[in-house]
């Protein structure tokens, strides 16, 4: 079986599906491995790095496409890309099913069977296969540097012969994979940080990473869903949220919003009014900028400054830091394709929780039913 490593076309796409070392893990399994030329290099890992380990070069995406069994790739394939697939091929990488539903329809016409690495299912059993988790973490951490980058100020207190300096104020909204790791990379950096979730079985997880809890006046009995993300609530919820919210982002140094539901637009928690009542020079990151923003003032892709204050909506985090990203990312696949493999081929064990739980299309249908809903609502 040939297992091939698509060159990701996405503008800003730095990662790539497979790493050198993840190679030679699969390599034990019987399998061989075609790379699109040039595939890593962003990330750093040229084409030799492949060859070393025993992956042959594919001089590009259609003699990949013609010759694997199963097609790796990190980001959703465009329009072009889909045509390139042909009935019976699989297709692994995160393929943003609840946002683009007509591509998995277009997945299905086609006769891929393919699997979404977002709807793995979060269980004890899959969770070195969970590529959400690995990417935010990524993500939390590069926001903070980027924070860092455009506050004029140090983020530790340092008491020095010419005075003594605060630390910076960094408040965190959303208590998630990312956020976490936002506390964490911000308390290594000296900051003192307060954290936002409204969901309050993470308050032990904020306080353990040396952060504060913030606990707002707000109804939260169902802030949780059985997968233990986030669950949309109320437009009169958001509300009464933002006002409170308000006052601790106008007293911050950095603000980093996590807020994300999966599959729909991002929840607004804070106002401009918010934004123009903090301090000029202050940072405000939004990591849910691909999905509207949490911020009012946030544009994708852009830094905005608002009234002073630097609004940044880069949409894609975890590609500024493509290696360790790509190895992660490279890990949760290489677990995922061994749970499928069975004497070096893919075997559908459709009773299966987490084989199931990932299927995005098979035999020319539709299999999450969540998805198929919005295909053709």
């Amino acid at each position: 079986m040939i297992v091939g490593v698509v060159k990701e076309t996405r503008a800003g796409e730095r990662r790539v599906a497979l790493v050198p070392d993840a190679v030679k893990q699969l390599a034990g399994d019987s399998l061989e491995i075609l790379v699109e030329a040039d595939a890593g290099a962003a990330a750093g890992f040229p084409d030799s790095y492949y060859s070393e380990v025993g992956a042959t070069i594919a001089a590009d995406a259609a003699v990949l496409h013609e010759r694997s069994t199963v097609i790796l790739r990190v980001q959703s394939p465009a329009d072009g890309e889909v045509e390139a697939l042909r009935r019976g091929q699989f297709l692994i990488g995160l393929l943003e099913p609840l946002d683009r539903p007509q591509l998995a329809r277009q997945l299905a016409d086609r006769g891929v069977t393919a699997f979404a690495m977002e709807l793995m299912p979060r269980i004890t059993r899959a969770q070195s296969m969970d590529a959400l988790s690995s990417q935010s973490t990524i993500a939390g951490y590069r926001a903070v540097l980027l924070a860092a980058t455009y506050l004029p100020k140090i983020f530790p207190m340092l008491v020095t012969a010419a005075g003594t300096l605060s630390p910076a104020k960094v408040l965190v909204i959303g208590a998630g994979v990312a956020g976490l790791q936002a506390i964490g990379t911000a308390r290594r950096l000296g900051a003192v940080v307060e954290a936002y979730d409204t969901r309050p079985a993470v308050k032990e997880q904020v306080e353990s990473l040396g952060a504060r809890f913030v606990e707002l006046d707000l109804d939260t009995g169902d802030a949780e869903d059985a997968g233990g993300y986030a669950r949309a609530q109320s437009e009169d919820f958001y509300r009464q949220q933002r006002e409170q919210l308000g006052q601790r982002v106008a007293r911050s140094d950095v603000v980093i919003t996590t807020a994300l539901v999966p599959g729909q637009t991002a929840p607004r928690l804070i106002e401009a009014a918010a934004v123009e009542a903090m301090r000029p020079g202050s940072v405000v990151v939004d990591l849910a900028a691909a999905k509207g923003g949490n911020c009012a003032v946030t544009e994708a892709d852009r830094i905005v400054n608002h009234g002073g204050v630097s609004v940044l909506g880069h949409t894609n985090l975890a590609a500024e830091i493509p290696a360790h990203a790509s190895q992660m990312y490279a890990k949760n696949l290489v677990t995922f394709l061994k749970h499928l493999l069975e004497e070096g081929e893919l075997q559908l064990d459709l009773e299966d929780e987490i084989t199931k739980g990932a299927l995005l299309t098979h035999e020319g249908a539709i299999a999450n039913d969540a998805v198929r809903a919005r295909a053709e609502g």
